[in-house]
């Protein structure tokens, strides 16, 4: 028997015989099943040693600084482009990292799509919280739940290099210019306009230089006529 089977099989024994987990029947058999499948799938390539390329221990510091939670965004509403870690305990199978869709909907296991822009992290945790325990998944889930990784923000119009930037900690408006490169000849530089992700109704408005940038917002330089 393969060893995937075989670790496969000894899950479900575990699954089985300590029912402690909290999960109900019903979600212990839709686990079973999916174990199983996931056994039949393994590949032998899989059980062999990955030796990392030379070089690749710079790029994985990158990420890491990259990732993780920031400064500056208590109370920071989801939004699509997001990228999550979700932690159910003592239920490794439920949890897993996901990324929020452009429908501003997130996909997990059992639940199904979840609505989740313009909620923020605890409110996110409270109605996973409810779903799993009220729609009979499990008895007492322990939920927990970080952002991984922000959606960019945009510097648009009259700026050297425009486009989109992946956030970073403590950004501001000023920030943004330099990173973007700067303004062009032609750039209004006393009149920078931001739109804010978090504006239902999306309104330009003036920025002033140390005004803070968060994910998805969008700088935008006009340009002068004169």
């Amino acid at each position: 028997m393969r060893n995937g089977t075989w670790r496969a099989l000894c899950t479900i024994r575990r699954i089985a015989i300590f029912p402690r987990w909290g999960l109900t029947v019903r979600t212990r058999v839709l686990m079973w099943l999916g174990l199983l499948l996931a056994s039949m799938t393994i590949q032998p390539a899989m059980a062999q040693d990955v030796t990392a390329p030379a070089g690749s221990a710079p790029l994985a510091a990158a990420q890491a600084a990259a990732s993780g939670p920031v400064r500056g965004t208590e109370g920071y509403r989801l939004g699509a482009g997001d990228k999550v870690k979700i932690a159910i305990y003592n239920e490794d199978m439920l949890s897993g990292q996901y990324e929020i869709s452009g429908a501003g909907m997130m996909s997990l296991p059992l639940i199904g799509e979840v609505p989740v822009a313009g909620r923020s992290v605890p409110e996110v945790i409270t109605y996973l919280t409810k779903t799993l325990k009220d729609g009979g998944y499990m008895l007492n889930p322990s939920v927990s739940m970080e952002v991984l990784n922000y959606r960019p923000f945009y510097v648009l119009g009259e700026i050297k290099d425009p486009g989109k930037y992946a956030y970073v900690s403590d950004m501001n408006v000023l920030n943004a210019v330099a990173l973007a490169g700067g303004y062009t000849y032609r750039a209004k530089k006393d009149k920078v306009l931001i739109i804010r992700a978090s504006d239902p109704e999306k309104k330009e408005q003036v920025a002033k230089p140390g005004d803070q940038v968060m994910p998805g917002d969008i700088i935008r330089i006009p340009e002068r006529f004169f």
